[in-house]
């Protein structure tokens, strides 16, 4: 597993594996919102609504993870950013289906903009999340994400879940090196 810091799986100790299980959760449910999402806006489905609503939840689920190890006030921070991601992608997509270039490359610069936010945001509260290696896989998760919508927006569905396919394990890098950098913080 790239950047791991956990060495051999089976030294993990109860704190480390749930911690890892909660950060896989949530990149888990970040991904299958941000699917269901997607989907919703370019087949108009009637739950887009209570969907979006449930995707912007992951933002205030992560926060409570961040709390625990960095405070109300970093918590929230991330929560705002994860947040801003979050509805960025949403107009992303809204732009894309509408055929809306100019809006749709605004949208993605803030995406880009945003995530590059969230690499020096992260690095800044843990020096073990370098800056090259979270932004490597913030701008690979948004690359592959924005794919996602352009292939489904398309209906090429067979290309829709291969790239999903990606996303999911492309997640679970990234729910491990957010565990990876507590647990080296920490000492846990």
């Amino acid at each position: 597993m790239p950047g791991s810091y956990y060495g051999d799986e089976c030294c993990l100790n109860e704190s480390q594996v749930c911690l890892r299980d909660c950060f896989r959760l949530l990149w888990v449910q970040h991904v299958y919102w941000t699917r269901m999402v997607i989907m919703g806006i370019a087949f108009d489905l009637p739950d887009l609504k209570q969907t979006t609503n449930r995707l912007l939840r992951n933002a205030p689920d992560f926060a409570r993870v961040f709390c625990h190890f960095y405070g109300n006030e970093i918590a929230s921070q991330f929560e705002c950013l994860i947040r801003e991601h979050l509805v960025i992608a949403a107009e992303l997509v809204k732009a894309a289906k509408a055929g809306k270039s100019r809006a749709a490359a605004d949208a993605e610069r803030r995406w880009y903009e945003n995530a590059e936010e969230i690499v020096c945001f992260l690095n800044d509260i843990n020096p073990n999340w370098s800056v090259e290696c979270m932004r490597d896989m913030w701008f690979t998760h948004l690359a592959l994400t924005k794919e996602e919508a352009v292939a489904t927006i398309k209906k090429d569905y067979d290309r829709s879940i291969r790239t999903f396919d990606k996303i999911e394990e492309e997640a679970l890098m990234m729910a491990d090196e957010f565990s990876n950098g507590i647990i080296c913080q920490f000492d846990l």
